[in-house]
């Protein structure tokens, strides 16, 4: 078998075997097939795409290159959230805590923000201490004494995806649908779960910016996770403005814990207790109208923040955060953008806000890039909100970055005031399984 067989053959369209992409992905994991080969047949599958059964393939191969985590001596369900990535996006510091509180083992595996896009890590480490840098028996430890582990990407889950997704990002075959579904369900797969739920953005500020594609994609996923026994659902949600009211990963922890004292946003609150009690519900084996039940009940009792404090102290990070939001980084001055008119507010462009932040520091252009975990923005008008002049529709908290008059030129640009305001439509745009 020769890697320039396989690769002639998917760029001429055709189908290659279970056993053809095993023999590629695991030389490739182990060195024996070069860079310059895997992203030819990356770039053939970009244009000629994988069926069912080569996709189903690619994901259990790269899944297999490392370690699959068997968490079944854990006493409960084992299930996991993903998102394809957004603007103000902080569900998984929400709906981790609240399935946990409900019995659900949440053992989540994040990445970091790239591009105006943030990440869940890169929030978590702006708590101070934390740690996301667990080896695998201490993920575990800490996913037994609470019934959650949020921690970075290991070199033992998945390394054939961690090679590929780094060839990916410097050869033009990010935007592969097939690869896209391959990398993130090769490593959720492998995490010892027995239910997954996906929340597809769309939109705007999403990755995937048409409907069609983000339903095409949640399709793919859900049928390879079908395929290796796990039950999985995804939601398709809106991305065409910020998610909560908060933007830069100080301040999105902040709008979780108020979310779990429940005092946050409504759109934040909603989205995170439906994924939390699919969670629940897929995992468990209990009807959708009680696990979201029980979810506002862990939201209204406390018991969700109390899951986040044990997990934060456990993972080295200060507990006491969840008390007094001050202990965590601040920025050292605002800079507030007023609206320029009455009306109300017609658009908060989520693609041209995370860009924004991500100048002011709280993103990354580059997968080296440093973070700023002070950044960000703070809206006091969200999408269809009445404004006067003057009136204050983002406070911004600027560091010392040189590119501060960029950003702020750059999110002025975003915010759009008229008399009349868009119809915002549905959080929640559809839902598979």
């Amino acid at each position: 078998m020769r890697a320039v067989d396989l690769i002639q053959r998917k760029r001429d369209g055709g189908e290659l075997t279970r056993e053809e992409i095993d023999f590629f992905v695991q030389g490739y994991a182990r060195g024996r097939i070069p860079d310059y080969q895997a992203s030819a047949l990356a770039m053939a599958v970009y244009f000629r795409g994988m069926t069912p059964v080569e996709l189903s393939a690619l994901t259990e191969s790269m899944m297999r290159s490392g370690q699959v985590l068997d968490l079944s001596d854990l006493p409960g369900p084992r299930a996991d959230k993903h998102s394809t990535g957004g603007v103000g996006d902080k569900t998984s510091l929400i709906l981790a805590p609240l399935a946990a509180a409900c019995g659900v083992f949440v053992p989540m595996i994040s990445g970091r923000g790239l591009g105006h896009t943030g990440g869940t890590l890169d929030k978590l480490e702006s708590i101070p201490g934390f740690r996301t840098r667990l080896g695998l028996d201490e993920f575990r430890s800490v996913l037994a004494r609470c019934g959650l582990a949020l921690i970075g990407p290991t070199p033992e889950i998945a390394p054939a995806d961690h090679r590929l997704y780094a060839l990916r990002d410097v050869t033009a075959t990010v935007e592969s649908l097939p690869l896209i579904a391959a990398s993130i369900m090769s490593k959720k797969m492998a995490e010892g779960i027995d239910a997954l739920v996906l929340d597809v953005k769309s939109g705007d500020g999403a990755f995937l910016g048409t409907l069609e594609q983000s339903r095409e994609l949640a399709r793919a996923m859900i049928a390879i996770g079908r395929e290796m026994g796990r039950k999985v659902e995804a939601l398709v949600t809106a991305m065409e403005q910020p998610l909560g009211r908060t933007v830069g990963n100080a301040l999105e922890v902040a709008e979780s814990i108020e979310t779990l004292k429940g005092r946050g946003p409504r759109d934040l609150e909603s989205l995170s207790i439906e994924l939390a009690a699919r969670m629940v519900h897929l995992s468990a084996g209990i009807g959708l109208d009680v696990a979201r039940g029980r979810v506002r009940g862990a939201l209204v009792s406390g018991a969700g923040l109390q899951k986040l404090r044990e997990v934060i102290e456990l993972q080295g990070g200060d507990p006491r955060v969840c008390d007094d939001p001050t202990l965590l980084p601040r920025a050292s001055g605002t800079v507030v953008v007023r609206a320029d008119r009455d009306g109300r507010v017609r658009r908060l462009g989520a693609r041209a806000i995370g860009h924004a932040a991500m100048l002011l520091g709280a993103g990354r252009e580059t997968v080296d890039g440093t973070i700023d975990p002070t950044v960000g923005f703070v809206f006091h008008k969200k999408v269809g909100d009445p404004v006067s002049m003057n009136e204050p529709i983002v406070t911004v908290h600027a560091g010392t970055s040189p590119r501060l008059e960029k950003a702020l030129a750059g999110l002025r640009a975003s915010i759009e005031v008229g008399p009349e305001a868009m119809a915002t439509g549905q959080l929640v745009l559809d839902r598979l399984a």
